[in-house]
């Protein structure tokens, strides 16, 4: 094969592989195929045992993080509940339109160290819903001076809840990209001001089930994934 035809046959190789990879990325956002997601409507201001308590601000984000989780996310929810028992649960909600390599997830064990807090300790585990099925969640636990915060938290890409920011949400991310959909996400975190982590735990998942109980299916799928 003469050297010049050769060329030619690379040129239209890489032509072809290039046109191909044009084609197949992904255009439609998911956020954009149904209804506009709102987070203060969303979820609920009261539901089973909780409250929100107007008294109390959730933890507030220094200016600096505060300008990161904005470029990340187009909204974020904060608020304060508090049980019929006096117990407060935090809970911030943070949504992106487009969970795709431009979006990178900002997870507590990266955001609460950033912020001054010691961070103690991560572990996967999954919370047992009402009605069935089981929802993977990360446990985090961190301090800033005599401030015990135990958090509770979980991922969701597109109607996929994953455990980690890594291969996985790459994963997930490809199998909406062949049908040439970029999926939304959010991440969903509860804490609260505990030293007693067996405790806050326990109430992060009675708060979590409550919640998401509350939800309309489709706002359950939202916040939890479909399983």
């Amino acid at each position: 094969m003469k050297l010049p035809m050769r060329n030619l046959i690379l040129l239209v190789l890489m032509l072809a592989a290039s046109g191909m990879a044009v084609a197949l990325k992904p255009t439609k956002k998911i956020a954009d195929q149904g209804p506009t997601v709102e987070l203060e409507t969303l979820i609920p201001k009261s539901f089973g045992e909780w409250r929100e308590d107007i008294t109390s601000v959730a933890q507030t984000v220094d200016p600096q993080q505060k300008e990161m989780l904005d470029k990340i996310y187009n909204q974020t929810l904060s608020r304060t509940y508090v049980s019929m028992q006096g117990y407060r649960i935090m809970l911030s909600v943070a949504y992106g339109g487009d969970q795709s390599d431009a979006m990178q997830l900002h997870k507590p064990e990266v955001c609460y160290p950033a912020q001054g807090f010691i961070l103690h300790g991560k572990q996967a585990d999954s919370l047992q819903l009402q009605g069935g099925g089981m929802l993977p969640i990360t446990r985090v636990s961190t301090s800033l001076g005599n401030r015990n915060e135990p958090i509770t938290y979980w991922i969701t890409i597109g109607d996929k809840v994953i455990t980690s920011g890594g291969i996985q949400k790459k994963l997930v991310e490809m199998s909406y990209g062949l049908a040439g959909n970029i999926p939304d996400g959010m991440l969903i975190r509860v804490s609260s001001i505990d030293p007693d982590k067996a405790l806050a735990y326990q109430m992060h998942d009675r708060f979590s089930n409550q919640m998401l109980a509350a939800l309309p299916p489709e706002a359950r799928v939202r916040m939890a994934g479909s399983r």
